[in-house]
């Protein structure tokens, strides 16, 4: 069982560890999230990516190129690895729900 389970019963995770109801996101489920992923503190660049995150899901439905993301922000390829560990773990923390196949191989990879 993880830390979102222990603390907030209310919220599933598939066994990839995206929530399965994705309209109970919120901030403190992001930072419970991060927290399980080893990323103890959401700076204010996480912020940044996961509001850019969730925007660009809610209006195309899909999960943007990194690579936009960081140009977007003025930040080097790998502004979103380094923060969190991989870009899929962005995605995860950002409370979206599981992208599909082919976007999980592409945000795994950077």
């Amino acid at each position: 069982m993880n830390t979102a389970e222990i603390h907030l019963p209310e919220i599933c995770l598939d066994q990839e560890g995206f929530l399965t109801s994705p309209e109970n996101w919120n901030k403190e489920v992001a930072l419970v999230l991060g927290h399980d992923l080893d990323i103890k503190i959401l700076t204010a660049d996480h912020w940044k990516i996961i509001d850019a995150l969730r925007a660009h899901y809610t209006r195309f439905g899909v999960a943007p190129t990194i690579h936009n993301i960081c140009h977007n922000f003025h930040k080097e390829e790998d502004w979103v690895h380094k923060l969190f560990f991989n870009c899929l773990n962005a995605w995860r923390i950002s409370g979206l729900p599981d992208p599909g196949e082919e976007a999980k191989a592409y945000l795994s990879d950077m």
